[in-house]
């Protein structure tokens, strides 16, 4: 079965450190705090996307049915290894103290933490085959949709976004910049459309939703980065468009998986220098199990919300 982060954490080993490790990965990324991620055995996960219906019709007396069967399309996505060392000096640890070496590897779990953020948006095997493909890569066809409802770009269209909410089989969350969820906010407050309410999440940090949709917010990966900004090309051109995306988390739709949770290894001192040295590493993928799972609206210019 699959759990969010926080969900398989509250069945710990009694690692500490992994806890701590597994809570700040969830603090510092919406995505990554939301996310159902499933245990598996292997290198990969093979699943069936299914591409078609089977076809029913109807007979007369006597008459025999016209044989049809569904398409279906089996998918491999492997794992893929992110992750990194982190060294501390001796010397500064008995000048600084012991916190000097965990301020060390909470820097090191955030970076993760937004570096796979990123990925899970703009990841582009093509690029980069250490990572896995994100959703700007993946969703294509008739789950990419125009922010204009033309082959323009402008300003987001709410009807174009209902329409994409439409378009995905059970959609369960928005992603987005906080740039793009500021206009929403304010489309709101102006009336132009769009119920817009705000909760708590696990953390106690603000969430808004839209149309009973949470919106979950993409920043910045580990370079300080945006993850989804105004930079991207549109359908006509020009680099000054965002984009939103709709999924649908859960079981046979949006989810990741893993070959065990995330690894925390104190390596102790390392014979080559003197320095501590703390591993973390997470085999992880990201699937999307049915062609109605995500939907991308493109080509958003940075104006007010429209009707």
């Amino acid at each position: 079965m699959a759990l969010t982060l926080l969900e398989a954490n509250k069945y710990d080993d009694g690692d500490i450190k992994k806890t701590a490790v597994i809570e700040m990965f969830a603090e510092n990324s919406d995505l990554l705090r939301t996310l159902p991620i499933e245990d598996i055995n292997g290198a990969s996960w093979t699943y069936n996307l299914e591409e078609g219906l089977p076809a029913v019709g109807f007979r007369g007396i006597n008459e025999a049915f016209t044989e049809s069967t569904g398409v279906i399309n089996p998918q491999t996505e492997r794992l893929r290894i992110a992750g990194g060392d982190i060294d501390v000096d001796l010397q500064l640890i008995a000048q600084n103290g012991p916190n000097t070496r965990s301020s060390q590897e909470a820097m090191k779990i955030k970076a993760m933490a937004l570096t796979i953020t990123g990925k899970i948006i703009n990841g582009d095997s093509a690029l980069e085959p250490r990572e896995f493909d994100g959703l700007r890569t993946r969703i294509g066809g008739s789950q990419l949709l125009t922010s204009t409802g033309t082959a323009t770009n402008g300003a987001l269209s709410l009807f174009q976004l209902d329409g994409a909410i439409d378009a995905v089989d059970g959609a369960t969350h928005l992603l987005m910049s906080k740039a793009m969820r500021n206009r929403l906010t304010s489309a709101a407050r102006a009336n132009v459309g769009g119920d817009i309410t705000w909760d708590l999440d696990e953390f106690g940090k603000r969430v808004a939703s839209y149309n009973g949709l949470p919106i979950l917010i993409v920043d910045v990966d580990e370079t300080d980065t945006k993850i989804i900004a105004f930079d991207e090309a549109g359908p006509s051109g020009a680099s000054n468009c965002s984009s939103i995306y709709v999924v649908a988390f859960g079981e046979e739709k949006v989810m990741g998986f893993q070959n065990g949770e995330i690894d925390v290894r104190d390596l102790g001192e390392v014979d080559d220098k003197p320095v501590v040295r703390t591993r973390i590493e997470w085999a992880v993928g990201l699937v999307v199990q049915h062609g109605r799972a995500a939907a991308r609206i493109w080509g958003i210019t940075n104006v007010a919300i429209v009707a």
